[in-house]
């Protein structure tokens, strides 16, 4: 899970010099389009049909993280909020997801209140639903304290928590007791210090089953509870799978989730074995930090990277 390996490229995401030196170079944007939809909204509706069609749905995520000025979030939300209506018009199955940083999280807390709030408005008339990623852990509570708020409106919005964070554990127990834990559950993508975070992938592993264990566990207890388990690792995805059959709980009850791109052999699997099955479609020029991360979570990531840029 702390592997140089991981800390290096996450470090790269982080790099606007090495960003335009990336995105300049055509055959960089090439290979990412095995991970991103492409960078024109079309794109990212044409993913979603093919996504449809291979009997899956979709959550789409405009990229444009760290933004630091008001028009920029403004920008950015309502370019959400015509995904919004492009799929309603397109009549596909996908939802959104956004990211608070690129809502204004870094202007103000309640700009970027306000911000999301008209997303999620226009979300609510049209009957979708808005999932807000969660990012590095000096932001975890200001996102969630933005999605409380807007829970306490609107009940079509959703949150991540990452499971390598010793906190999650009690964040999903408060939010379960509100009745706001419509969550997706997934590993973490960041690099977090160990005063905050598992660093070992058995830890985390552990913590993610435990979190869907405790999830699927206590539906009936506390009313709208829904786990969504973002992870591409199988055997997590087994366990899941045996652990609801062994104890009578049905696939309507919580679904799997993956990054376009990613593993389609098993997303495709999961959707034909009756699964609800949801594919998170990145699009936008922006999308150099998101495939840094994409990069420092797998090796064969990498390995695909380097064929693209220089050849088998």
């Amino acid at each position: 899970m702390a592997s140089p390996l991981r800390h290096f490229f996450i470090a790269l995401s982080k790099s606007p010099q090495l960003q335009d030196l990336i995105v300049g170079f055509p055959v960089s944007r090439r290979a990412a389009r095995r991970f991103i939809a492409g960078e024109r909204l079309e794109d990212a509706i044409d993913a979603i049909r093919a996504t449809n069609a291979a009997g899956m749905v979709a959550t789409l995520d405009f990229l444009g993280e760290h933004v630091h000025s008001e028009a920029e979030a403004r920008a950015n939300a309502d370019e959400y909020i015509r995904a919004l209506r492009a799929i309603h018009q397109a009549r596909v199955d996908a939802n959104i997801s956004i990211k608070l940083t690129g809502m204004g999280l870094a202007v103000d807390d309640e700009f970027c209140y306000q911000n999301v709030r008209r997303i999620v408005q226009m979300a609510a008339d049209l009957g979708n639903f808005v999932r807000i990623d969660m990012e590095d852990s000096p932001v975890t509570d200001r996102t969630i304290a933005i999605y409380r708020r807007l829970r306490g409106e609107f009940d079509n919005t959703g949150l991540v928590l990452q499971a390598y964070l010793f906190r999650t554990e009690s964040d999903v127990c408060r939010l379960m007791e509100e009745g706001q834990a419509h969550l997706r559950l997934c590993k973490g993508a960041y690099d977090e210090p160990p005063a905050v975070a598992w660093q070992e992938k058995a830890d985390v592993d552990r913590s993610l089953v435990s979190l869907m264990k405790f999830m699927l566990d206590s539906r009936d207890a506390y009313p709208g509870t829904y786990p969504a388990l973002a992870s591409h690792d199988h055997m997590i995805i087994n366990w899941t799978k045996a652990y609801a059959y062994t104890h009578g709980i049905t696939p309507d009850r919580f679904e799997f989730q993956m990054l376009y791109g990613i593993r389609r052999d098993l997303q495709q699997q999961l959707a034909d074995q009756g699964y609800r099955m949801r594919v998170y479609i990145p699009y936008g020029t922006r999308w150099y930090p998101y495939y840094m991360r994409r990069l420092a979570e797998r090796p064969a990531n990498v390995v695909f990277f380097a064929r693209a840029m220089f050849g088998n």
